[in-house]
């Protein structure tokens, strides 16, 4: 790790800037404590989810599967994967597993959680699985998952677990109405 030198602020803004950058660093953390209790509270024996309304949709028909070879265009000057194409390509994935719940055409709200665990080369493959996690009234929760293959991990089926994210959409009727979303079963 290369140590960086503190950044000079010079004008009122510079502090202001500095100050929200400070609290959307706490607020992110925050949310990685928040997302690890979770996980562990839910990992407790006999705890599970259930859906008991009949008009509940299962999740399962929204999994989509996506595989994409990853080409020098798609790359920097040294090889590495743009970020800005993986998450093109996770909104397409999304966006697609969305509107198997919407039946409509999924207009992307926010993204959360989005991130990077480790880089992807050209000629990697990466394959992205996309599946809708919740609704709520108006909006629907998709969780993508990123993992890159080099050719001898394809061979061997090890993946590297490179990026994660929860994409939030909204769909709007002929009218210009939001949509609302079914509930969901896992």
């Amino acid at each position: 790790q290369v140590e960086l030198k503190p950044v000079q602020l010079l004008s009122a803004e510079d502090h202001l800037e500095h100050s929200l950058a400070i609290e959307r660093r706490r607020i992110r953390l925050g949310y990685v404590q928040v997302f690890q209790k979770l996980m562990q509270e839910s990992n407790k024996e006999g705890d599970f989810y259930t859906c008991e309304e009949k008009d509940a949709v299962s999740t399962e028909h929204t999994h989509v599967q996506s595989t994409e070879l990853v080409l020098p265009p798609h790359a920097n000057h040294h090889g590495n994967t743009f970020g800005g194409q993986i998450m093109a390509w996770m909104q397409t994935v999304a966006s697609i597993s969305a509107s198997r719940l919407c039946r409509s055409h999924p207009i992307l709200k926010a993204v959360n959680m989005f991130k990077f665990w480790g880089p992807s080369f050209v000629g990697d493959r990466l394959v992205f699985n996309a599946i809708v996690n919740n609704t709520f009234h108006n909006s629907v929760e998709v969780g993508v998952r990123v993992e890159a293959y080099n050719c001898e991990e394809w061979i061997q089926d090890q993946p590297r677990h490179i990026n994660s994210a929860f994409l939030i959409f909204n769909a709007l009727d002929d009218k210009g109405e939001l949509l609302t979303f079914p509930r969901v079963k896992p």
